[in-house]
């Protein structure tokens, strides 16, 4: 496993929305970060909003709100990032409400992104909005290495597949309702892009049954693999120990030795504590 590290600086800072956009359920979020390093592929930032955060009936939402970054560009006056979400719940909405201009406060990036296994060609597959980690990793691979990847998609309908096309990523689709691309699950492409020997290495990101069927059909093939996860968290530092879960070596936080972990560290990718 590698090394827990935190990268990122102390304390939240303003980072002001620069362009909302939506695409059925989902929320496309870009934000200015002007005093942050330059993330990678994996890692996620803590976002809430200046004002309005807490502001609920019940006072939700409490914290701030893990996400994963699924582009960043370098403009003046620092890295535009890219959110991709869906309103999900209290903190997710607000986000998804935001308007052009306003606040953000953000920490990060945190945590261990994907650790690329240049030997091996890569297959890249998504979860609903697992994508935005592997729009990132699509990215590095063709941008930096100047390399392709095989990316597999999996929504639960066609309204959500079609905010995939907003990255201009080129993929296997599936939809479980068979509205655009296979109908089915998208590890029923991955079987088939695995079926062969295939000599790959498998990164993904997802809700927890697709990565445990990733992680199965890879152990099955001895085909190693890369999981993202994701958990509810309040820090981000490795301090609250909220974000724990159970792997072959012990307990692992994913905010710090997370959130991506070997596939083979895992008895289960459906875990208490890591949700999507």
């Amino acid at each position: 496993m590698t090394q827990a590290c935190v990268t990122a600086p102390f304390g939240r800072r303003s980072a002001p929305v620069r362009s909302i956009e939506r695409s059925g359920p989902y929320t496309f979020l870009r934000a200015l970060d002007a005093a942050g390093p330059k993330p990678r592929a994996g890692q996620f930032y803590m976002l809430q909003t200046a004002r309005g955060w807490g502001g609920g009936d019940d006072g939700r939402p409490y914290l701030p709100r893990a996400l994963s970054f699924a582009r960043v560009e370098q403009v003046n006056g620092g890295l535009e990032l890219t959110y991709f979400l869906e309103s999900v719940g209290p903190g997710t909405a607000r986000l998804a409400a935001c308007a052009t201009g306003e606040e953000l406060l953000i920490a990060g990036p945190f945590g261990n992104g994907f650790d690329l296994d240049r030997t091996r060609p890569p297959v890249l597959v998504a979860g609903g909005v697992g994508l935005a980690p592997i729009v990132a990793l699509d990215d590095k691979i063709r941008k930096t290495d100047g390399a392709r990847s095989t990316v597999l998609v999996g929504m639960r309908d066609g309204e959500r597949a079609a905010a995939i096309t907003k990255f201009g990523v080129e993929c296997g689709i599936a939809t479980e309702d068979g509205s655009a691309g296979h109908a089915g699950y998208v590890t029923a492409l991955l079987e088939r892009e695995l079926e062969d020997g295939h000599d790959s290495t498998v990164y993904a990101c997802g809700p927890p049954a697709m990565l445990e069927a990733v992680r199965a059909l890879c152990s099955e093939r001895e085909v190693p693999c890369q999981l993202a996860l994701e958990s509810g968290m309040a820090c981000g530092y490795g301090a609250c120990y909220g974000c724990v879960v159970p792997t072959v070596d012990g307990y692992a936080r994913l905010c710090v030795d997370g959130p991506v972990l070997p596939g083979d560290k895992l008895e289960t990718a459906i875990v208490k504590g890591a949700g999507h």
